[in-house]
């Protein structure tokens, strides 16, 4: 189970370089008022891809963990609801496929940030937070 939560733990790490990567271009194609072309579509599926997956090792440790004696503490379950509340904001570019293009590279920006900032919250109310 330790192997689930390492997982867990590293891909945190790789969502925020995703998501660093995806603001610059977004904000880059948002003021340049270019193309929303498939490397944006990419990056949007990317990023939400890979909060699916952290989504997925997460359930898979809180249950384990929580059925095998270590239980539910409430930060395990704050930090469960913040993050689908993450997942399910990071969906949102893909849905806005009729917006013209200076929009949805604004909103896509917008999304990633707000992204990040549900996800330093969640992070942060487990113990330990961002050190571990």
């Amino acid at each position: 189970m330790t192997t689930v939560l390492a997982l867990h733990s590293i891909l945190r790490w790789a969502i925020v370089a995703v998501a660093i990567i995806a603001a610059v271009k977004f904000f880059v194609g948002w003021r340049r008022g270019g193309e929303f072309g498939k490397m944006d579509r990419g990056l949007a599926a990317g990023f939400s891809g890979l909060m699916d997956l952290q989504v997925l090792l997460g359930f898979v440790y809180f249950f384990w963990n929580g059925f095998a004696g270590g239980g539910f503490p409430s930060y395990r379950i704050e930090h469960l609801v913040t993050m689908l509340i993450a997942a399910a904001v990071g969906h949102l570019p893909s849905r806005w496929k009729s917006l013209d293009n200076p929009t949805r590279f604004r909103r896509a920006l917008y999304v990633v940030l707000g992204v990040l900032a549900i996800v330093f919250v969640g992070v942060g109310r487990l113990p330990g937070g961002w050190t571990r």
